[in-house]
This record gives structure tokens, sequence and C-alpha cells, in this order.
């Protein structure tokens, strides 16, 4: 059993708060007869539900990740006219939206999911779910200056902050560092290096909680299982 304006937000009717709207107004017939109570609880499995007339069903849920290739944006559309993610989904798969972003630039794991609570559960701060990411950078990169970011940065007027930060190889020319972050503020990464002088040349997220990109090739997806989409959720 769920709240009726829970239902109709997974649904894709409206939003929980547009929903209770509906409900109190007398536009939402549960099983022949109109319900104006809020908190009212249904059966998703077996209640009939109409808007308006219309029938209202529960959307399946879908959970996918997928390797953002470099070149294209997390927007459904873009007004300069690039590639967008959801032209590497099935057609009938475009009510997910991706759960966080990635810059243009960047690649790497990302999910996409038509479940409100699971992004919320992946993207608000108070939940701290880290992310890991592998930056090549140009020019050299120092032990103190890993330190710095794991004590933190000022950037444009924010404090920017890895939990982790260590060097993988070390050049003149070069290097590549592995960064684990919690928040995942706009451009994080691309900041942190930027506070520091330097200039990320490429920009790769691995890891999202427990799941990491693996054997997944640009452009690829495939859904999440339940044990992993559980220990998201834990």
């Amino acid at each position: 059993m769920v709240r009726l304006q829970k239902f109709l937000a997974e649904a894709g009717v409206a939003s929980r708060r547009a929903g209770e709207q509906l409900i109190l107004a007398g536009r939402v017939v549960v099983n022949g007869k109109p319900v104006r109570v809020l908190g009212t609880k249904v059966d998703p499995e077996h209640d009939q539900v109409n808007v308006d007339g219309q029938p209202i069903r529960a959307q399946r849920k879908l959970y996918l990740a997928l390797h953002k290739p470099r070149g294209c944006v997390c927007s459904r559309a873009d007004e300069h006219g690039r590639a967008t993610i959801y032209e590497l989904l099935p057609k009938e798969w475009q009510t997910v939206y991706s759960v966080g972003r990635l810059d243009f630039a960047s690649e790497g794991l990302l999910f996409l999911t038509n479940d409100g609570e699971f992004a919320l559960r992946l993207t608000h701060p108070r939940y701290g779910v880290r992310k890991k990411y592998v930056a090549t950078v140009e020019g050299r990169v120092d032990a103190a200056m890993l330190r710095q970011f794991t004590s933190g940065v000022w950037h444009e007027g924010e404090q920017l902050k890895a939990e982790r930060a260590w060097l993988v190889t070390e050049g003149k020319a070069q290097s590549v560092v592995e960064l684990e972050l919690a928040e995942g503020k706009n451009r994080e990464v691309r900041r942190l290096f930027e506070s520091q002088g330097l200039k990320v040349k490429r920009l790769v997220r691995t890891q999202i909680g427990k799941i990491k990109l693996g054997e997944l090739k640009p452009g690829r997806w495939r859904t999440l299982t339940q044990p992993e989409i559980k220990t998201l959720l834990s």
C-alpha cells in the first residue's frame, strides 16, 4: 500500500504536491469513488485509479547504468544541437532521467531512472554517496596539492573538497589522479584542479557507491540488478 499522491507521482501524473491538489479538487477516483482525503492509501496492483476519467497505471521502475561517452550532454535536448545521452537508449525507455550529471567533455558511469526516491538517495548531500573519478591532468600534481584537496579549497566563492585523492602516475607534462568525492558539486573535480592553475585533459567517473563502471563500453548501458539497487540504497 502506498499513499495516493506518491502513486500519482510514480505514475508520472504529477508531482506529489500537484497530486495533492488533484485529490483535494476531487479529480481522483479510486474504485469508482472520488477521494478527497490526503494520505489515502491504494494498492497499485489491485485498486483502479482514475484522474479526470483517465485510468492511471504505475510505471515499471527502471534503473540503468550507462557509460556516458565524451561529447554528449545529459539534457533531454540541447540548444546547440549536440548529441544527448537519451539517443543511446531504446525509445520505450525515454521516461528515465539522469541521476546527477556529467559535463559534455566528461565520461564514465551514470545512472538513469524513473524512481524519484532512488535519485534523491543518490544525489542529496545528506546521504553522502561517494563517487570515484580518474583525472588526467596537464602538468605535475604533487602530494601537497592532494592534501589541499582533502582539506578543502575555495573556488569561485564555494568550498570544494575531496574525501580522498591519490596519485596514479606523476610526470612533468602529465599526471593521473584518482579522487573520491561525497557531494559532487557542479564540475567539482575540474574546479579543484583549476584552483591550482591546472587543466583536466580527461575525466572518467569510475564508480558510484559500490557500483563500478567495469567493462561497460562507452555508449553502452545495462540494467542494475536488484542486489545492486539494494546496495545503493543501504
